[in-house]
Formats: structure tokens, sequence, C-alpha cells
């Protein structure tokens, strides 16, 4: 796993009961949302839409790194049939949320999708981005440097 924190969150918290709050509270600052209540919501949407396109070890691998509330969102939805683009990823996580623009479902995705790398490890994440079409990488807040297709 990577040495890299996330402040208040460790790679170690899924054995804590404050993993779920500390990571809430890091997507919270990271997405600079005004409450615990919104971050929390943001969150769990996002981290649903997640499990159901992230398959294989690779899900498994990621369920286990993140807190046990987060694994339950992630292992508790059914794999997509089809990949989508970040794109229509960014669009599914906006019809998931009511009044969400594209604008604000970006957002929303990157300021969790941003605040795992520190905690599932980086190498992880170079395997969960290679399953993904391209695009997911700056979701992440990784450079894409993906040849164009």
């Amino acid at each position: 796993m990577s040495t890299a924190t996330v402040p208040g969150v460790t790679a170690r918290d899924h054995d804590d009961d404050n993993g779920w709050p500390r990571l809430v509270e890091a997507v919270r600052a990271s997405g600079q949302y005004d409450t615990p209540a919104e971050a929390e919501r943001v969150t769990r949407t996002v981290l649903a839409a997640l499990g159901a396109h992230v398959i294989g070890d690779e899900r498994v691998d990621l369920a286990r790194a993140l807190p046990d509330e987060a694994a339950r969102l992630i292992a508790a939805q059914i794999p997509a049939t089809h990949r989508l683009t970040a794109a229509r990823f960014v669009d599914e996580v906006a019809s998931r949320t009511p009044g969400a623009t594209p604008a604000t479902a970006r957002w929303d995705v990157s300021s969790v999708l941003s605040v795992l790398p520190p905690l599932i490890g980086d190498d992880l994440v170079t395997r969960i981005l290679t399953q993904l079409p391209p695009g997911y990488a700056l979701l992440f807040g990784r450079a894409d440097l993906s040849p164009a297709a």
C-alpha cells in the first residue's frame, strides 16, 4: 500500500469503528461540503456507483482496503453488464443525485475518488484504472496518460 495518507484517514481504518467517519470527513474536506451529512450522501452515492463497475479481484481488494461501511457499499452492488466511459459514469452519479448537474456530479465523483488512492494504495488504483475505460484517472486525481482512442 501507499504510505501517503489523507489527513485523519489511514489504510488500517477498515479495522476501526472510526474509519467511516474519517473517510466521510476526508471527502467533506476534499469537496468543501458544508456538512458531514452532505459529504456522507456524496460518498455513499459515488462508492455505490463505483462498486458496480469494479469487478473481480480488484473489487474484492478495494472492499478490503476501505472502512467496513464503504466495503459494504462496494460489495452490495450488482456488477454492471457494460463498462461506462468516465463521462457516462459521472452522468450515472448525476442521475442518482437529486438536483445534480454534470458539473456538480463530476465534483462529487472527484471529491470521493481522489481521497481513495492514499487509502487503497497506488498499485490497486492502477489495477482498477486498467480495467476501466480511459478517462477515470482524472477522477482519481491522477494524470491520464493513456493514448487517445
